[in-house]
This record gives C-alpha cells, sequence and structure tokens, in this order.
C-alpha cells in the first residue's frame, strides 16, 4: 500500500540488474524500466537466465497481480516471491471483516461484475478503476437504498488515505476516481431462496410463468454464470429473476404492459436482482439499441410482431447461444415453426402437460398445455 514509489521495499535495490515496474511508479534510475504488463513479461522471459531482475508490484503479488501470473511461467527455482500487505489485508484491519464472510472481485479494467462473486457473502471488497462506482451504481439499481451499505478505502497508505462511508449515488468530489482505492460493500439483506414459489412475485391477473414450467424453462435455456439472458414478453419477470437467483447471469427484461412493467420494477426489488436493465415498449422496437449479443434469449410472450423477428433473434445469439421460445395455443406454435423453418434454422419442440393438486381434498388443478421450442445456435438443421 501506498504511492508509486520504492519506500516500502524491504530489499536491496542496488542489488539488482534491472528493477521493473508499472509506467505509474514515480522513480527514475538508470536501472529502472516501467513497463506495461505485456513488456515486462517479454523483456523478464528473455533475460532472467542471466541476469538478477526485481519485479516491483503494488500490494500483494498473490492477490489480483500481474506478478504472480508470471512467476507461473518461470521455472520454480528462478522465482522468488516477497509478500507484502494486499489492500483486502489492509481494509480487514480497520473494518474488521473475516474472510469467510467476504467475496472479492476486481472490475478494474473490466466491463462487467462478477456476479458469481458479487454480493454472495455478507461482504464483497471490489478492487476498482474510475469507471467501477457508476458500475456499481448501475448494477444496484434496483436495490433498495438500506440495502447496502458501502465503504471507500481511498488512496491507502498514502499521507492522505481515507476510509469512509460512502453514498454511491452522490460521491464528493473531493474523491479523485483515477487514484486508487477499493471499495467495501456489506450486504444488510438476507436473500430470497434461489427456488422459490409463485406467491413470491407480484402479478397482473396471474400473468406469471408457474412455477415448474419456469423450473423447466431455466433448465433448457442451459444457464451459467455472467451469461447475458434477454427475457422477452417478461410478464411478472419471474423467470428472468429466478435465473438470475440460480444462475447469477445479468439480464434484459422487455414488456411492453405498463402495469407489468410495475411489476416486474416491484420484483426486482423484492428478490433484490443485481445488473439488469428492464425495456418498456413492444420488444422489437428496441433490440437494435442493445449492443451486446445476448448468450440466452427467452421469449415468453410479445406476439405476431416478436415471432416474425425469431430470424433476427437467432442471429443475434453469441456463437453457440440458445434461444428457447414458450408457446401456449397451436396457433402460435404454428406460426413460429413457419417461421423457422423459413429462415432454416434449426429446431426441437416438446409439449408439458401438467396438472398440479391442491387444498385438503386434493383438488384438480390442470395447467394449459405448454409448448416449447428449443434452438441452438449453429445446429444443423
Amino acid at each position: 500500500m501506498g504511492g508509486y514509489t520504492f519506500n516500502n521495499l524491504t530489499v536491496d535495490t542496488d542489488a539488482y540488474d534491472v528493477i521493473i515496474c508499472d509506467k505509474n511508479f514515480e522513480v527514475d534510475a538508470p536501472n529502472v524500466k516501467k513497463l506495461s504488463y505485456s513488456e515486462a513479461r517479454s523483456y523478464i522471459l528473455e533475460h532472467y537466465e542471466h541476469m538478477q531482475i526485481l519485479y516491483v508490484v503494488t500490494g500483494s503479488p498473490f492477490f489480483y497481480s500481474a506478478g504472480i501470473l508470471l512467476a507461473k511461467q518461470l521455472p520454480k527455482d528462478a522465482v522468488k516471491i516477497i509478500d507484502n500487505t494486499s489492500s483486502l489485508r489492509y481494509m480487514q484491519a480497520t473494518c474488521h471483516f473475516a474472510d469467510a464472510q467476504t467475496a472479492h472481485l476486481s472490475i478494474h479494467g473490466r466491463a462487467h461484475i462478477d456476479l458469481e462473486a458479487f454480493l454472495t457473502k455478507p461482504y464483497t471488497f471490489i478492487l476498482c478503476d474510475e469507471k467501477s462506482i457508476e458500475k456499481v451504481r448501475r448494477a444496484t439499481a434496483y436495490l433498495p437504498k438500506d440495502a447496502l451499505k458501502v465503504t471507500i478505502g481511498y488512496k491507502l497508505g498514502y499521507p492522505d488515505e481515507q476510509i469512509a462511508p460512502i453514498d454511491l449515488a452522490q460521491v464528493p468530489d473531493t474523491y479523485d476516481l483515477c487514484a486508487p482505492y477499493v471499495l467495501l460493500i456489506e450486504r444488510c439483506f438476507t436473500p430470497i431462496p434461489s427456488v422459490c414459489s409463485d406467491d413470491l412475485f407480484a402479478t397482473e391477473r396471474g400473468m406469471i410463468t408457474k412455477q415448474y414450467k419456469r423450473h423447466l424453462s431455466l433448465q433448457h435455456l442451459d444457464l451459467s454464470g455472467n451469461q447475458l439472458l434477454w427475457d422477452v414478453g417478461a410478464g411478472s419477470g419471474s423467470c428472468a429473476i429466478e435465473a438470475y437467483k440460480r444462475y447469477r447471469v445479468r439480464t434484459v427484461l422487455f414488456e411492453k404492459q405498463p402495469q407489468r412493467c410495475d411489476f416486474i420494477r416491484q420484483n426486482l426489488r423484492t428478490h433484490y436482482v443485481c445488473d439488469t436493465q428492464l425495456i418498456e415498449g413492444d420488444a422489437q422496437t428496441h433490440f437494435d439499441s442493445l449492443t451486446q449479443d445476448p448468450d440466452r434469449i427467452f421469449v415468453g410472450g410479445g406476439g405476431e410482431k416478436v415471432i416474425a423477428r425469431l430470424p433476427y433473434l437467432y442471429e443475434r445469439l453469441t456463437n453457440e447461444g440458445v434461444m428457447l421460445i414458450n408457446a401456449i395455443t397451436l396457433k402460435n406454435l404454428t406460426q413460429m415453426i413457419q417461421v423457422l423453418n423459413e429462415a432454416k434454422i434449426a429446431y426441437k419442440v416438446i409439449s408439458l402437460s401438467l396438472t398440479t393438486y391442491k387444498g385438503s381434498l386434493d383438488l384438480i388443478e390442470p395447467e394449459r398445455q405448454l409448448f416449447q421450442i428449443k434452438v441452438c445456435k449453429g445446429a444443423s438443421q
């Protein structure tokens, strides 16, 4: 911790032929080379056999450091690692949070937050860059205001170091976000179970993909962490919400009915969904506005206009992407199959008939038959 100097080094720098450090270091000497990681890697791999080289990194070389990446590419007997205090350990000494209660991640130079770590434990520790606070702010936009407590560790080890509570919505101008800083986020809510009953979702006249069908749909989507899922005709948002909770995926929900959008917003808050986006209006008019292609698409509604754009949605899928289309009428099923056939897109169809039994008398409660069309990008027809 501290500024970009060699003041905290515990070794004799004169004992080395060359000292390599990041370009941010404020050190000038004939034997000091300020290099990017790729430049440092190339230099060390070329010269380590006949030169004594000191590679200086900030914090701990074991904690999100280029140092350990480079050490793995060298013979073990050619490397000596001298550890130092990481920003995580430095903050733990002040804020008193345990390893077992803490998830950690870096969004320094990364486009997206790792949802498989974010808010999965009582504390989340984040390595940041100048854009990170805005990314966290967007990712937590649907969380209630009292859901999180955030502490900033600003310029740790510097004379003007600050470790203080912060409001992500109103970051004081006194913080230069181009300077080194980290965030510690305390989760102040108990997550709702990832698999939950229908009555935990607010809906318009029961417009929801029922629990068993929802589970089957998520299974057929073949989801995995940090993928991007589009939920077209989201209704109550139940499928996208459970996809987030179970698989930690990023989600975009499309819904044209204003009242259903209100219910979706309520459900996103109730279930503490992060890194999600709700798009209101006719879905097919908004597809082009999204620059990132989805890994998965779930079509649960949208009508004939969305059906007509199924080939477009297929093209938007990433390589090996999956699109799952639900239909509850033979008319819609026929239209969907016709559009896919004309576009020469391979698909598989299954039908699901489900009957549940409720109450002390086990009254029969049949559900409407569901047809599912699964499309895998790249599959042959």
